[in-house]
């Protein structure tokens, strides 16, 4: 971590739960323990995200509704390994001691205002370069790559904003004066607001 700034480290609830969606066909009964509880926490999640519940709010939200799930998990854990329940070079043995080693970083979300769950938006924003990159081994030419790269850029941006990709494409070269002229009324958090504006809509 960078010694120059002051960090709050956080683990991915998600990666550790997909330990156990791994292990789920060897030990459906204690996995079905814990996704159960980690589900209390998505769906409280959902709906502070739902509600449009700040931070602070969010946080508090946690605290009431999903800490005693979470209290409750991390007691049945630590209940496997000392009742001896799971051995612990076992494949499910693993995924408890992840997510017991890790679980100040996994319930960080229960007390810091703002804390994700998890890190899974960034993961698919890297599976789409991903993606991009194996695509790219098709380029012809530098320029090609680069128009690729641009388009792969307003996708991704217009998904994150909840716009369609194709409409918004669709609706920049379908007016490219206006687009030329105010280009940052077109963007993808925008551009039906200005569509709406223009006298062909009318």
């Amino acid at each position: 971590m960078p010694k120059e700034l002051e960090t709050i480290v956080a683990n991915c609830l998600a990666h550790a739960r997909r330990q156990f969606v791994d292990v789920y066909d060897h030990f459906p009964e204690a996995c079905r323990t814990v996704l159960e509880a980690l589900k209390v926490v998505y769906r409280n999640d959902a709906i502070a995200k739902r509600d449009g519940l700040s931070a602070e709010e969010r946080l508090r939200f946690h605290q009431i509704e999903s800490q005693p799930a979470m209290t409750e998990l991390q007691a049945w854990l630590q209940r496997q390994f000392d009742e001896k329940q799971v051995e612990p070079n076992s494949s499910l043995g693993g995924a408890v001691n992840y997510l017991l080693k890790h679980w100040e970083k996994l319930t960080l979300f229960l007390r810091q205002a703002g804390a994700p769950l998890d890190n899974n938006i960034c993961e698919r924003a890297l599976k789409k370069a991903i993606i991009h990159r194996k695509n790219s081994l098709f380029y012809k030419t530098p320029n090609g790559a680069r128009i690729g790269d641009l388009y792969m850029s307003l996708i991704h941006t217009c998904e994150l904003n909840g716009a369609n990709p194709f409409d918004y494409l669709s609706a920049l070269l379908s007016h490219p004066d206006e687009v030329a002229a105010t280009p940052e009324r077109f963007l993808p958090w925008n551009y039906r607001r200005s569509l709406a504006d223009l006298p062909s809509a009318a």
